[in-house]
């Protein structure tokens, strides 16, 4: 896409001069899976953007500490949006390709602390410590 395209509106990538390389790039559009180590679910109501890894993703190893190391500037790069329709809408305005992958919900299964007492004809449960 280099502004030569029929068209009502020109992206804004073109306008602004970002390289070829960046433009041609696909995004990823998500929403964050939560924390494993936490039990709140404050960061999953955003939804984020991100650039697919280089298929050829000009790696190499650094001499010094052994780390790996690439030439790919948007790699750790990310955005964070409100809803889906912001980040799609902010994908197309920039004229990337995108794709979108929906979240797995969280089926919620209703317990009650009363269930723990109910009785029942098996053999009781025995729990020992040592």
């Amino acid at each position: 896409m280099d502004g030569s395209e029929p068209g009502l509106d020109t992206p804004a990538a073109v306008l602004s001069g970002a390289p070829m390389d960046l433009q041609a790039r696909t995004v990823r559009i998500y929403r964050p899976a939560k924390t494993a180590t936490q039990s709140g679910n404050w960061h999953g109501h955003q939804w984020r953007m991100d650039w697919d890894v280089l298929s050829k993703g000009h790696r190499w190893e650094n001499p010094l500490m052994g780390w790996q190391s690439s030439a790919d500037f948007m790699q750790g790069t990310h955005l964070n949006f409100k809803s889906k329709d912001d980040a799609i809408n902010f994908a197309n305005k920039q004229g990337y390709e995108y794709f979108v992958q929906e979240p797995n919900e969280r089926k919620m299964v209703p317990k009650a602390y009363a269930t723990q007492f109910v009785y029942s004809a098996k053999r009781l449960k025995e729990v020992r410590t040592k």
